[in-house]
């Protein structure tokens, strides 16, 4: 496997190209059922995390890359994933998540981490418009998307199928010109 290739930081965060060697760190947050509370995956068995990053070390090793799945660093340690990708390529449109350890909540990572998503998404992956959605009991993360500028455009009903059951989404969504008009 190749060295991780490192991408533009925020003040706090460096965000790079995972590597094998961060699949202790993804899984201790990745199997904790607080982290996982809101997602649509997990809590992870090792066997999946080590899956998950495996698969997003060798999405880095591509050149013309149609998502950004990067590993969020503070300090040297691995405290979140974040992720950036094309959901359709005609019209433009992409997507964006991220998950963090739960010691790191609250103290705007998740906030600087977007803001990054959203230059990688607008500049290197030429989007127009990028969504995220998210539970809308995950009060944590509407603020984050609402901080840095998506505007609520509703609720997806019966959106999606997490262990068997369907539950809502809340959709935002955000434009390039909302950030350069």
């Amino acid at each position: 496997m190749s060295i991780p290739r490192a991408h533009p930081h925020t003040p706090r965060l460096i965000f790079r190209d995972f590597s094998r060697s961060d699949i202790p760190a993804v899984h201790e947050y990745a199997s904790d059922p607080e982290v996982t509370r809101w997602s649509t995956w997990g809590p992870n068995t090792l066997e999946q995390t080590a899956d998950f990053v495996e698969e997003a070390a060798q999405a880095g090793i591509g050149q013309d890359r149609p998502s950004y799945s990067l590993a969020a660093v503070l300090d040297g340690t691995t405290i979140g994933s974040v992720a950036v990708w094309v959901t359709d390529s005609g019209d433009r449109n992409g997507e964006l998540g991220y998950t963090f350890h739960r010691a790191h909540w609250g103290k705007g990572y998740a906030t600087e981490a977007v803001e990054h998503l959203l230059a990688l998404g607008f500049d290197a992956l030429q989007l127009e418009r990028i969504t995220a959605t998210c539970h809308p009991g995950n009060i944590g993360s509407i603020r984050v998307l609402e901080k840095s500028g998506f505007t609520p455009e509703g609720l997806l009903r019966s959106h999606r199928l997490v262990n068997g059951v369907r539950r809502d989404s809340m959709l935002f969504s955000i434009l390039r010109a909302d950030r350069h008009p």
